[in-house]
């Protein structure tokens, strides 16, 4: 027992740092306080999902104004069948007025 106790506290021993380390730490964080403080990616994200957002309302604007163009056509068309019907319902209640009255002559010179 006393071999493996031994081996585990030297494995527990500590040990001195490479001289190394500290400057890779340090260049480590002032890479990544340098990303922080200007998150090109970030931006590149942000101006990409602002471009999307704006083509969507843009399509959705297009879309919306087409179909108040194509209503107000339907509209425009349906008040023109209107005034058609009503011009041809005139023409028509003219027509039979002038055939009453030809009817009602005749029928007054057939009774004389």
């Amino acid at each position: 027992m006393e071999e493996s106790e031994q081996e585990l506290r030297h494995a527990f021993d500590r040990l001195p740092a490479p001289a190394s380390l500290k400057r890779k730490i340090m260049a480590r964080r002032r890479g990544a306080a340098q990303q922080l403080s200007f998150p090109l990616f970030a931006w590149r994200g942000l101006a990409a999902s602002i471009v999307s957002v704006s083509l969507c309302i843009l399509a959705a604007l297009v879309i919306y104004g087409d179909y108040q163009w194509r209503e107000a056509e339907q509209r425009r068309k349906g008040e023109e069948a209107r005034r058609q019907v009503l011009l041809a319902l005139r023409i028509t209640n003219h027509a039979l007025d002038h055939m009453n009255k030809q009817f009602a002559a005749n029928g007054r010179a057939h009774h004389e």
